[in-house]
């Protein structure tokens, strides 16, 4: 229908009818024949009661987006005070720097972190995705890392804020930690874990603990998830994603962010087991 509107504003149609041209902006289509405004009411078209169904060969499909790598700091003082931020957030609450996921003697081992064995399966990272994780692997390794200062605040603690604008879908880090399984932490109350695993076998399930070793992941805020309002502060999900074999949970910005503003994350985005009650 709309090519067929647009071809009546630049050529000549008549009325099948009568044969005017006049007004052929409102020439009207019943079904087949095109007719002029006087004469459409007269049409015999209009006495049936029988349409034809039209026949749309258009395919709509949902564009799968893409992960956007994160683009670090320009000034070189601005990335300095940055670390320096995350340095002193770090050596705060005890914690080494950590990029990656470490598997301590005690834990669960590396072999343990296989995607095959999560129970209905998890997310398969696509290789363009797979080119973007690795870049901002390979920024980080330069001292290259996001727009992103860590501040004190005396209600919230440490938390995150974006020292320069962010895009929806940038990928701006992966939640590391020590792994270990679930069922060695059910009566762990660690404020800094995040489900990198769920097996078929609860036996087999993973966690991640960034108490010990972790990087600036660690220190984006909560939601309340029990409040509405709470949840209109979210503007990070944590995805966990097939990379390789290998369970990852990435940090993906889910809207535009501005630089000053903080950075919050639903930590029940697989279950609703971790409480939130004492977040924002």
């Amino acid at each position: 229908m709309k090519e067929i509107m647009e071809a009546t504003k630049n050529e000549v149609v008549v009325c099948c009818k009568c044969g005017s041209g006049n007004n052929g902006g409102q020439i009207r289509l019943p079904i087949n024949s095109w007719y002029c405004p006087n004469c459409a009411d007269q049409s015999p078209h209009r006495k049936s009661t029988k349409h034809k169904r039209r026949t749309c060969t258009l395919v709509h499909r949902k564009k799968s987006r893409r992960l956007l790598p994160y683009t670090p700091s320009k000034d070189f003082d601005q990335r300095l005070e940055q670390m320096k931020s995350l340095t002193s957030a770090l050596k705060a609450v005890n914690m080494e720097f950590s990029n990656d996921l470490t598997y301590p003697p005690g834990m669960a081992p590396e072999s343990a972190n296989r995607a095959d064995l999560e129970n209905g399966g998890v997310q398969v990272l696509s290789n363009g995705d797979i080119e973007t994780y690795h870049k901002c692997r390979a920024m980080a390794e330069r001292g290259e890392y996001p727009p992103l200062r860590i501040v004190y605040d005396p209600i919230e603690g440490y938390t995150i804020q974006a020292d320069g604008p962010i895009k929806d879908m940038t990928l701006i880090a992966e939640y590391t930690g020590e792994v270990d399984y679930i069922k060695n932490r059910e009566q762990d109350e660690s404020n800094s874990m995040m489900t990198l695993l769920l097996a078929t076998n609860p036996d087999e399930s993973l966690v991640i603990c960034a108490d010990r070793r972790g990087n600036i992941a660690r220190f984006i805020s909560g939601i309340n998830n029990h409040k509405p309002e709470s949840r209109k502060r979210k503007n990070v999900k944590c995805v966990r994603y097939d990379v390789n074999g290998v369970c990852r949970n990435l940090l993906v910005v889910t809207r535009h962010i501005a630089k000053g503003e903080r950075l919050y994350i639903d930590y029940n985005g697989h279950e609703n087991e971790y409480p939130t009650h004492y977040f924002v």
